[in-house]
């Protein structure tokens, strides 16, 4: 029987969330549609937008989205201010890859973002995750919002990887936030864009009040607002389970004493590249990452750890574990069994 540590990557749908996406498929209308079978879906389509904003105590606007990567694509490439794009140096690839232009922030060895060193200018926008997806550290974001908006500048976090519910807060420091449903229990192919005030966007034109093109992803938005409503546990007491075991058989748990997400882990085996550690683990039955789940197929350096001052050759003994609503006990302790095994094999096992 396999076991799934992978949940940073996607998760399963939930129950709820399966069932609500077929509900919105039953609903085939489509919701721009002026007669009164378009008007039933635009009102299922509206109590969703406002399930998923109440979800993340957002009482602004929210755009729905094919996902977090085209949040952050609409957030940083539509951005109507005139001012510079400031993003941190461990940002996700699909926040590098639509700001190449834009200027780095660099971050500690904590990979974290100083909020004193910041120097935006008024009107600038600064793009921050809210917990990395490859070392699960949380940025301060409370003090790098206060630190952006002393500045009269703008704060975009991405969020892909938080909980609803996980920080309250977040809706009162942020002025957009980029969301993910597939990692939430929901359904792939949709997202959010939580937005302030729509004039920090230049528009379209289409759907989505005017700033996404396309037919809505009604069954996407049902099946999303129905994972949100199921709580996610608190894996912080796993995480720590796993960061021990695996710490005094040998490995490292990387950023160990970091302020991280509950379900994310990073551990180096020294000696033993991830590539190895990964093919060992998916024939032990365990599925895995090395990185974040658009980057780890290339298996280049982790930017994320270079940032923080790895060795690319360290970096390349990283991998990833990460929990989800079905993760147990048992399963983490079979994975550490699994874990030494393959530590004693490659000759790395400390007893």
């Amino acid at each position: 029987m396999r076991t799934y540590l992978d949940h940073a990557a996607t998760t399963m749908m939930t129950d709820a969330a399966r069932a609500a996406v077929l509900e919105g498929m039953a609903r085939w209308a489509n919701p721009s549609s002026p007669h009164a079978e378009g008007r039933a879906a635009k009102a299922a389509l509206e109590d969703a937008r406002g399930a998923v904003a109440a979800a993340y105590g957002w009482r602004h606007e929210l755009l729905f989205t094919s996902g977090a990567s085209e949040a952050l694509a609409i957030a940083l490439g539509r951005f109507q201010p005139a001012g510079r794009i400031h993003v941190s140096a461990v940002e996700h690839d699909a926040v590098l890859r639509v700001r190449a232009d834009a200027r780095t922030l660099p971050v500690g060895a904590d990979g974290l973002v100083d909020p004193a060193a910041l120097r935006p200018a008024p009107g600038d926008l600064v793009a921050v995750q809210w917990a990395n997806s490859e070392t699960g550290l949380r940025q301060p974001i409370a003090a790098i919002a206060e630190a952006v908006h002393a500045a009269r500048a703008h704060l975009l976090v991405d969020a892909a990887q938080m909980p609803a519910g996980a920080d309250p807060a977040l809706a009162g420091h942020a002025d957009l936030i980029a969301l993910s449903a597939h990692k939430r229990g929901g359904p792939p192919g949709i997202g959010a864009l939580l937005v302030r005030d729509l004039a920090l966007l230049s528009p379209s034109g289409g759907q989505e009040r005017g700033y996404r093109p396309g037919t809505e992803n009604l069954p996407g938005a049902l099946g999303y607002a129905a994972a949100l409503a199921e709580p996610e546990p608190d894996h912080a007491e796993l995480r720590a389970m796993l960061d021990d075991r695996i710490t005094r058989s040998g490995g490292i748990a990387v950023a160990a004493g970091g302020w991280r997400h509950p379900a994310i882990g990073a551990y180096r085996l020294p000696g033993v590249a991830a590539t190895t550690q990964l093919i060992r683990l998916d024939l032990a039955g365990f599925a895995v990452s090395a990185g974040s789940a658009c980057a780890s197929g290339s298996m280049k350096p982790s930017h994320v750890l270079a940032a923080m001052g790895w060795r690319a050759e360290d970096s390349r003994e990283v991998i990833r574990v990460s929990f989800g609503r079905t993760t147990t006990v048992a399963q983490v302790e079979a994975f550490v069994v699994a874990w030494r095994a393959m530590a004693r094999a490659t000759g790395r096992f400390a007893a």
